[in-house]
């Protein structure tokens, strides 16, 4: 339910079936545009996550994390912002601030809740999904796999059982058959690399707690090891890596084996790396955190990046950013730069175009938010000036919902607010202006 004071503009069907974006054919620059005007077809759109917003979602690795104690989530998910059941409000929000593209997750534990036995209504709910953002003329981008597991992959040892790649293979193939033909852009994965990145951006007692969590977790499973995809122990993460990669091969073919032409990738969580002073281990630090994945990009149809930080590298290490910076609801730098440098290294990394999948900020003070919009927008549009080829800009988040390790109402993301009662969504001053930038095309 949006709030009445929005003016809603025309949900009409609009473009039949919009195909895939004709940004992912013309990417640069065309004559006769001026220096502020973005290409035509360029995806503007705002993110969002199944768990984080869907609510209820009982048959996940992450549900158990957040009901066991010691847990790090924060509050449990619980309804979350109800969009199971609200999504139609999602998209009329989505489209009210003027939006072309919305980005979406399936929600696997949903989809597959025992081995073998998949759900023909929880694959019509996600199709309804689609659907619905054809009718209102926005785009389908549509992560088959947001961080959550079902729980019984979980219990066998997640992307450590021998069999994890084909296991997820075999799901998006299920899913990519009931929903493909709708979908306008397909990631696999999203931010498979973040288990390199997170002892980087997080306290150092991060670590320590998220092995208590995994083993009351477990405990309460009645099995030896739970593993889960976002918060990995570091012993794990390249035996994980390497799963994740060749479940990533396996379902890239089998989507395009049911769609050859969906555009096809994951999203990669990538900071905006600054090398300081001589001797600086930035770039050595870029080859651990992305390099394995990079390689990996070159082989899909574009690199997606998700950017929300610069880390500055020093000789020994991350160092402080600088005294007096805008600062998040974590502590870290708001620096606009940020973005427009990862899509250059990013691109001039794996030679393919970018499609910017998030981006945002954590933050209560959402004149941040309008800031980081307008000046990081501003810095995309002059790289591309410049050459570089990017596709879309995907905000995250369409609206303020489950944070991990923060639970509900607290590091809000969103464009727009949510009641925690009445789960009415209201948009923020940011909405108005990001939707004023994709309704122009231009800034």
């Amino acid at each position: 339910m949006i709030d009445p004071r929005i003016s809603r503009r025309s949900l009409i069907a609009g473009a039949a079936a919009m195909a895939a974006s004709p940004a992912f054919a013309a990417t640069r620059q065309t004559g006769g545009q001026s220096a502020a005007a973005f290409p035509k077809g360029f995806l503007w759109g705002a993110a969002t996550a199944g768990h984080q917003i869907e609510g209820n979602n009982t048959n996940s690795d992450q549900w158990l994390l957040e009901n066991v104690t010691p847990t790090i989530t924060g509050a449990p998910s619980g309804d979350a912002v109800n969009s199971f059941e609200l999504w139609r409000d999602d998209l009329d929000l989505a489209k009210s601030i003027g939006l072309n593209a919305f980005r979406f997750s399936l929600e696997w534990a949903r989809i597959e809740p025992e081995p073998g036995m998949f759900s023909r209504a929880m694959l019509d709910h996600y199709k309804a999904i689609i659907d619905g953002c054809r009718a209102r003329g926005m785009a389908p981008v549509v992560t088959f796999n947001h961080y959550t597991t079902p729980r019984w992959f979980a219990t066998q040892g997640g992307w450590l059982h021998p069999q994890a790649p084909e296991l997820f293979t075999r799901f998006c193939d299920h899913a990519a058959r009931h929903l493909a033909g709708g979908i306008a852009v397909a990631l696999t994965l999203n931010e498979p690399n973040l288990p390199r990145l997170l002892p980087f951006v997080l306290p150092p007692q991060f670590i320590g707690g998220l092995r208590a969590n995994l083993a009351a977790a477990a405990k309460a499973a009645g099995v030896p090891r739970f593993v889960v995809a976002n918060t990995v122990l570091p012993e794990d993460v390249p035996a994980l890596t390497a799963a994740m990669i060749k479940g990533h091969h396996g379902a890239r073919a089998a989507i395009k084996a049911v769609r050859p032409d969906l555009p096809l990738g994951f999203s990669l969580s990538i900071a905006d790396d600054e090398a300081v002073g001589e001797g600086s281990i930035r770039d050595k630090m870029r080859g651990e955190l992305y390099g394995e994945w990079l390689e990996v990009a070159r082989g899909d149809d574009f690199v997606a990046i998700q950017n929300y930080e610069r880390i500055l590298w020093g000789k020994d290490g991350r160092l402080p950013a600088p005294a007096g910076s805008v600062r998040n609801f974590r502590g870290a730098e708001v620096y606009a730069p940020s973005l427009a440098n990862a899509a250059r290294y990013a691109h001039a990394a794996t030679g393919k175009p970018v499609l910017i999948t998030e981006h945002g900020v954590g933050t209560d003070d959402d004149t941040i938010r309008v800031n980081l919009i307008r000046e990081a927008l501003r810095d995309l549009r002059q790289a591309m000036a410049e050459g570089l080829p990017v596709q879309g800009y995907i905000h995250w988040t369409l609206m303020d919902n489950y944070e991990w390790g923060a639970g509900i109402g607290h590091g809000a993301f969103g464009l727009a607010s949510v009641d925690p009662v009445t789960f009415r969504r209201t948009p923020k001053p940011s909405a108005d202006v990001l939707g004023a930038i994709a309704r122009a095309n231009a800034l």
